[in-house]
């Protein structure tokens, strides 16, 4: 039996290691390599040839979109199944447009897991059918404000979380330690946001997230 072979992506040591173990003791699975960021990963896939990267996209230094973007540019032969603590179904249009295959959330039981990874390996896309349902509806309602001529759905994922944590008075600097990304980085989704928006000044990010209700769960900067 050939072994779907397995990379793990996750800044949380415990966690890999628990999946390792659920993962190699399926009969036609085998975890060949780890690592903590979005950089061990392209490096470990420039020495291991895998199957499936199973990725987290919160990680220090690269994280896991920032990482799939740089996969896709090299055009590495490997299936991306992104394994995550978020609930939020913004992430899944992000996700899934950026390339990953796949799409599972760490309290999933290990049988989702599990299917996720064989579907995956085969070449196929999978959701869970809420998520599949919460992808579509959220296409849907992007094509409605699209056709309404809403600038807001040019913007990346990661451009809107920087524009919610701008808005609500985070620095650039306390957004980059947030999004576990460099300062560089997070000023760059601000030009490309600043830009598609037609804004030249923070105080218009403000009353832009305010009349789209971005600033509902509001913290104050740390």
């Amino acid at each position: 039996m050939t072994k779907i072979r397995i990379i793990l992506a996750d800044d949380h040591s415990v966690l890999r290691t628990g999946l390792k173990l659920l993962l190699n003791n399926e009969p036609d699975m085998q975890v060949i390599g780890e690592a903590s960021d979005g950089e061990q990963v392209l490096r470990l896939l420039e020495q291991e040839q895998a199957h499936v990267l199973l990725l987290d996209l919160s990680m220090p230094n690269m994280g896991g979109l920032e990482c799939i973007r740089e996969i896709k540019s090299r055009a590495v032969a490997i299936k991306i199944l992104v394994l995550t603590m978020y609930e939020n179904d913004d992430y899944l249009v992000e996700v899934m447009q950026t390339g990953a295959m796949g799409y599972v959330e760490k309290n999933a039981l290990d049988t989702e897991l599990f299917q996720a990874v064989r579907a995956v390996a085969k070449g196929q896309r999978y959701l869970s059918p809420q998520k599949a349902q919460a992808l579509l509806n959220s296409l849907l309602s992007e094509t409605r404000q699209f056709q309404a001529g809403d600038p807001y759905t040019a913007l990346t994922f990661r451009e809107r979380e920087v524009l919610k944590f701008m808005a609500r008075g985070y620095s650039l600097s306390q957004v980059a330690q947030l999004l576990c990304i460099s300062v560089k980085t997070v000023d760059t989704h601000k030009t490309r946001m600043m830009e598609k928006l037609g804004f030249s000044k923070k105080s218009e990010l403000v009353d832009y997230a305010l009349q789209h209700g971005l600033l509902a769960a509001k913290h104050a900067p740390e």
